[in-house]
């Protein structure tokens, strides 16, 4: 049994937008690639076309995962999003409490995850610390390498 993926519209967007990318303008061009390699002469002994073979293999399963992530995808109603807890595609900001200091999060889908702009998979240990909890409650984090954070929510927040 397949396992869902929940998506944003904003990931399906970029997923369909990437497997249509590789099939469109990526297969072509190493069609293309191997076709010259091809024209070369013996292919039993051609390093080139070898290699490019390769590459279209690595693209073909790169096509079929994405296409299976696809089909996998369920897009995640916002309006069924409960606002006072934090939950998926919340920002919340938290104190921490064991360290001190601040930080902000935003708590999104698997596959769309970027620590760069503070978005943090909703499977990491501080999303599913901080899930479920409302502004002014404490979240006792447990980290994979045995520390604990204490975090105390201070907002939260929903983009529209």
């Amino acid at each position: 049994m397949e396992k869902f993926e929940y998506i944003t519209k904003k990931g399906l967007k970029k997923l369909q937008q990437k497997i249509e990318r590789l099939e469109n303008i990526e297969r072509p061009k190493i069609s293309m690639q191997i076709a010259e390699a091809r024209d070369k002469g013996d292919i039993s002994e051609n390093a080139e076309y070898d290699a490019i073979k390769e590459a279209q293999g690595f693209l073909e399963m790169n096509i079929a995962k994405f296409k299976k992530k696809l089909f996998n995808a369920r897009i995640i109603d916002e309006s069924q999003i409960n606002r006072t807890r934090v939950s998926i595609l919340s920002t919340v900001r938290v104190k921490n409490i064991t360290y001190g200091g601040e930080q902000i999060y935003t708590l999104v889908p698997e596959g769309e995850a970027d620590l760069k702009s503070g978005k943090i998979s909703i499977n990491t240990p501080i999303s599913t610390g901080l899930l479920g909890k409302k502004v002014g409650e404490i979240s006792h984090i447990n980290l994979p390498n045995k520390m604990i954070l204490d975090y105390e929510i201070l907002e939260i927040r929903f983009s529209e």
